[in-house]
């Protein structure tokens, strides 16, 4: 028997209410300004706190008329009135998400039932409406999605009184399916020959061109403040417009025009005088087209100094917005390559790096005053218990820093719309458009993705132009779609992998990763450790794998080989591992974690982990099941085990150190007795498994 309730409560009398009060609102909102339940649709930007999120609104005409009121009073539960006990306050769009879900289930029983109410619905209709989701929509995460807001209408039965659920949906046997959530981080990472090229020409703009452009912007800047004389003296006027002909016949730049003709506002524009004032010099004019001819847009007037190989990276800033050399998308493409690069070499989300303001980057300096360490102070969101964040700070490279330092300039020179957000709408250039809508105070994801992706279109456009053979590459015959979450994961990804040598010529990845925790992973609260350990555990149960496949393990030598070589052996023959290919990234993930040998591949050493032989564990208070792998004490430790490779790198570090000992001038003392001291350890080390084989 299908278990029931006829506890209901009668709702409150809502009329008048204001839906948000519950809530904390944005800075200089009053609630009195605000959305009241009877309104027919309710603007929730007032409290949406981050800065980029989208200013949504629920509109309550999505349902029949009969249902709106049912609509309306669990809106208003989930935003502000009455929760069960101990269950928190859902998220804005967590609100709309269920909004929208149970609009989907209300249609259907105003189609299938005709209007019936949400009280009376029964058991037989609510498996009626799942027989109808296993017929209209495919994927079972949405499927999953819409059962779960219809639960809902129970849950909040409390604060819907009579017009609540009167049966638990979820007790109801045949309502479920079988459906796996998501529990790992499914974000796929850029491929590496996508992300090499998108970075390498995000440090471009950011080293390269951004100068140029911020030169543009100032003068744009100074035109629109200043604006054309009225009344300039005459001889003033015939000596600059004498003096920008002269600069046009010498640089052989064309005149500005516009279908065709000369363009006599454009050029009053860079002169900085009256469109009147060209009349008295229509000779000299036609003179210089008739040498120069005349271009099909304007440029800005303002002289390219960046270069790329060896030339300028562009002829000039145009003034048509439609054009990829205009102000309009120049500085747009700015702010996507420093928020690639920023995104990239911070590891923080898109909610953290859109709160980024003027003056957020603090740099410090060692004592003879080079700069060694850069701080950016940020917002955290995600698991921080409130929905206005709290400060955290992330150690960011050079790169990044001077990324965000171009952001802070694009804004400082903009006479109009300053802002202390370094990731508002950029509105430079005529027909730029407006900043956005919804209130919001930074750009929107969606906005930013069409930003980046928007970027990839431009860098191949441009060597299309320019016939150069470095543009973003296709994935399997189309463009990469970037998206915000990837830049995250695909840190996590080099992090944990080191792959050799180096992307953009400048970002070595070839760090420790503790270093890498500590120069660009951000905050322990960001949760990006947890990110990198996923991938090292990944990498690691992959390494495994091959190296059993090969037989490797059954090579080993050192005072862990033995021991080694069992645990490999073991893993080898779990069902669970037989077979496996790593195509499932989380399965894979679950599988390391809970049945793989602790067994750890390095550069120098195989780390076979037992914590009580573990030098460096030692002293710690709490066994830990994992090695230390920055304090490594790889020659005395009685949990190494060698590869051939761990072999060959030992070899290398010889080499490398009779060089040192043998390049001139001589050493210091103290420094050579190390040096000495340091390869005869290395022999005797090698000499001793050597004699093991």
């Amino acid at each position: 028997m299908t278990p029931t309730t006829s506890a209901h409560t009668a709702a409150p009398r809502l009329a008048g209410t204001h839906v948000l009060h519950g809530r904390e609102l944005r800075s200089g909102v009053r609630l009195a300004d605000t959305a009241r339940f009877e309104d027919d649709e309710w603007p929730l930007a007032p409290a949406a706190l981050q800065g980029q999120e989208r200013g949504l609104t629920l509109r309550f005409a999505i349902v029949p008329p009969a249902y709106q009121r049912t609509l309306k009073t669990l809106s208003y539960v989930a935003l502000s009135g009455p929760l069960p006990p101990d269950e928190p306050r859902p998220t804005i769009s967590t609100v709309v998400s269920v909004f929208y879900n149970i609009g989907v289930f209300l249609r259907w029983l105003d189609d299938h039932h005709g209007g019936r109410a949400v009280s009376l619905v029964s058991a037989e209709t609510l498996l009626e409406f799942q027989r109808f989701l296993l017929t209209e929509y495919r994927t079972g995460t949405r499927r999953h999605a819409l059962r779960a807001a219809v639960a809902f209408l129970w849950r909040y039965r409390h604060g819907l009184g009579a017009e609540a659920l009167r049966i638990d949906p979820r007790t109801i046997p045949g309502w479920k399916e079988q459906h796996n959530p998501r529990t790992e981080n499914t974000t796929a990472r850029i491929p590496e020959d996508v992300h090499a090229r998108v970075l390498v020409w995000a440090l471009r703009f950011v080293n390269d061109f951004a100068d140029d452009i911020l030169r543009a912007v100032a003068r744009w800047e100074q035109l629109r403040v200043s604006g054309p004389r009225r009344h300039s003296p005459r001889g003033s006027n015939l000596i600059n417009i004498t003096r920008y002909l002269d600069d046009a016949h010498q640089a052989g730049r064309p005149l500005p025009g516009f279908n065709g003709q000369v363009n006599y506002a454009a050029i009053a524009r860079s002169i900085g005088c009256n469109r009147r004032a060209l009349d008295d010099h229509n000779d000299a004019i036609a003179e210089a087209v008739a040498t120069l001819g005349v271009s099909d847009f304007a440029y800005l007037g303002v002289p390219i100094q960046g270069r790329l190989d060896g030339e300028p990276w562009i002829g000039g800033v145009s003034l048509d917005p439609i054009r990829d050399d205009s102000l309009t998308v120049l500085t747009q493409m700015l702010q996507a390559a420093c928020y690639i690069v920023v995104a990239f070499l911070s590891g923080m989300r898109d909610s953290e790096v859109k709160h980024l303001r003027r003056g957020c980057c603090a740099t410090e300096k060692d004592g003879n005053g080079n700069p060694y360490r850069w701080r950016v102070t940020s917002l955290a969101f995600k698991g921080e218990g409130t929905p206005s964040g709290v400060p955290a700070t992330w150690v960011v490279g050079q790169s990044a820093a001077t990324a965000i330092s171009v952001l802070e300039r694009i804004h400082q020179d903009r006479a109009r719309d300053r802002t202390d957000w370094l990731f508002a709408p950029i509105k430079s250039g005529p027909g730029a458009g407006s900043a956005g809508r919804g209130g919001n105070i930074a750009m929107t994801v969606a906005g930013t993705n069409r930003q980046l992706n928007r970027f990839v279109t431009w860098v191949n456009d441009y060597c299309r132009t320019h016939d150069r053979g470095d543009g973003i590459p296709d994935v399997d015959g189309r463009p990469w779609r970037l998206s915000t979450r990837q830049f995250r994961r695909t840190l996590a990804w080099y992090i944990a992998r080191r792959p050799g040598g180096s992307i953009a010529g400048a970002i070595a990845y070839r760090h420790h990763s503790v270093q890498m925790f500590e120069g660009y992973a951000g905050t322990t609260e960001s949760g990006f450790r947890a990110e990198v350990e996923a991938e090292q555990a990944l990498s690691r149960g992959e390494h495994l794998l091959a190296m059993i496949d090969h037989n490797e393990h059954t090579r080993l030598t050192g005072p862990a080989a033995d021991e080694a070589q069992r645990r490999m052996e073991e893993m080898s023959q779990r069902p669970a591992f037989a077979g496996t290919v790593t195509t499932d990234r989380r399965r894979f993930l679950r599988l390391i974690s809970l049945h793989g040998p602790a067994v750890y591949p390095g550069k120098y050493v195989t780390c076979v982990y037992t914590h009580s032989k573990a030098l460096c564990r030692a002293g710690a208070e709490q066994p830990a099941d994992a090695p230390d792998q920055a304090h490594c004490k790889p020659l005395t430790c009685r949990n190494v085990a060698l590869t051939e490779q761990n072999v060959h790198a030992w070899h290398d570090e010889l080499d490398t150190l009779d060089r040192d000992l043998a390049s001139g001038p001589p050493l210091p003392p103290a420094l050579t007795s190390r040096l000495e001291q340091r390869r005869e350890q290395i022999l005797a080390f090698l000499h001793r498994h050597q004699e093991q084989q």
